[in-house]
């Protein structure tokens, strides 16, 4: 089952993914960076998710599902295998619901993700506004992607390094490191139109127990 910890991380994955529409080649990966947090509005696309430990590595956990996203504070993950579950972020509250657990987890969208990435780039305007936050660089081309790193500022936070890949002017991969010894590898589809904003609103089913935190 996904745990809330390892739903914070995910919403790093939902903010950075908030664009991959990117109108114009970018020389490097942090252009890129640059162009989608200010172009893309929303989206959605398919995602697969593999959490493993950096040290002993292996395959790991896996799991996907569906993401959707509406700047600058609405998200939304529908998990299909291996559980069904679904995490939404609505502008106000952080909701998730663990089906076969019965069970509803409610908590303050700002509590939850103000002190993660997911916050910083769900807000942000350009590569200078995130720069307040996290020390920001590319990386060497790896698998075929470009990476940009980001090393949070603050220390004291879960989230020990995230590097996201673009292939071309796409948004392919996020690989976060969390003070766990996780790392989450997170790899996306393609990016399609997302049309109104119903999906990110969340009312706990009949016959579920919900939880506020």
């Amino acid at each position: 089952m996904l745990s809330l910890k390892t739903a914070r991380t995910l919403f790093v994955g939902a903010a950075v993914a908030m664009s991959s529409w990117v109108s114009v080649a970018h020389a490097d990966a942090m252009g890129a960076l640059d162009n989608y947090i200010r172009t893309a509005k929303s989206g959605s696309m398919a995602f697969t998710q593999n959490v493993s430990h950096i040290q002993k590595g292996g395959k790991g956990r896996q799991s996907s599902g569906t993401f959707a996203f509406q700047r600058p504070s609405q998200f939304r993950f529908d998990y299909t295998k291996p559980f069904a579950q679904t995490l939404v972020a609505d502008g106000k509250n952080l909701w998730m619901h663990d089906v076969a657990l019965k069970q509803v987890t409610q908590r303050s969208q700002a509590q939850v993700l103000d002190a993660t990435p997911a916050a910083l780039v769900a807000s942000a305007t350009s590569i200078a506004s995130l720069q307040q936050r996290f020390t920001l660089s590319n990386e060497a081309d790896a698998d075929g992607l470009q990476w940009v790193k980001a090393v949070p500022k603050d220390t004291s936070g879960q989230i020990k390094l995230v590097r996201i890949g673009f292939e071309g002017q796409n948004l392919r991969k996020l690989v976060i490191d969390d003070s766990f010894g996780q790392r989450s590898t997170i790899t996306f589809g393609a990016m399609t139109a997302l049309s109104g904003n119903t999906r990110f609103t969340f009312t706990p089913p009949k016959g579920v127990t919900v939880l506020k935190q």
